[in-house]
């Protein structure tokens, strides 16, 4: 009796290991589905959108695309007071064990942001006239509705900035009810979760965004 309970424990454990191999094998190399939480992409994405991530490039550390919409560890620090740097700040244990275990083995986190990509490294980033401007240019921005405005109103002091080696600059398309780069700094690229490749629910959405 305690034999064949035991051959049945370590049966279901092995299956246990093997179902998340998988898992972690399709999260790694291929995407992992994720569900929009809150309103700051609102205009392009809405609470309970359900989107499919790409995480091959990242896992390769690979700089996104300008426009990209990606998601991203949430930094440590919401505000920053020194842009000498600019850099958003982790703390070294921003993630607990139980979610560094759900995150990199099932794609689970508590704790992740959605942005769109609007500055590379090197870029000049500057918001000003309700805009942004790179590397001295208006960033047109077609995606937005006419009445979005950027600036710096909602708080930050990251308005005129040169983005670091290894990070991105981001912003949310709801410019009034984003904390993003403005805020808290640019986003280094280890950081960056997975990109946006498209969206699966609801079903009159389907399509890439």
């Amino acid at each position: 009796m305690k034999e064949r309970l035991m051959r049945s424990i370590m049966g279901w454990l092995a299956s246990f290991t093997i179902a998340l191999i998988i898992v972690f094998v399709i999260k790694t190399f291929i995407g992992m589905p994720t569900t929009v939480k809150g309103t700051s992409m609102a205009g392009t994405l809405y609470p309970n959108d359900k989107l499919f991530l790409s995480t091959w490039d990242v896992n390769f550390n690979n700089i996104p695309d300008r426009g990209t919409i990606i998601t991203f560890q949430a930094p440590s620090v919401e505000i920053l007071d020194d842009i000498s740097d600019c850099r958003a700040i982790y703390s070294s244990n921003s993630r607990s064990l139980w979610e560094k275990f759900l995150y990199y083995s099932l794609g689970i986190s508590n704790s992740s942001y959605i942005k769109r990509v609007i500055g590379l490294p090197g870029d000049h980033i500057e918001i000003k006239n309700d805009c942004v401007y790179i590397n001295g240019n208006l960033y047109e921005e077609d995606y937005l509705a006419d009445s979005v405005k950027t600036n710096m109103r909602t708080g930050g002091i990251c308005s005129d900035i040169v983005v670091p080696d290894g990070c991105v600059y981001v912003l949310g398309d709801n410019r009034n009810a984003s904390i993003d780069s403005r805020k808290f700094g640019c986003v280094p690229v280890g950081k960056i979760e997975g990109k946006v490749i498209g969206r699966w629910w609801p079903a009159n959405k389907t399509g890439a965004v």
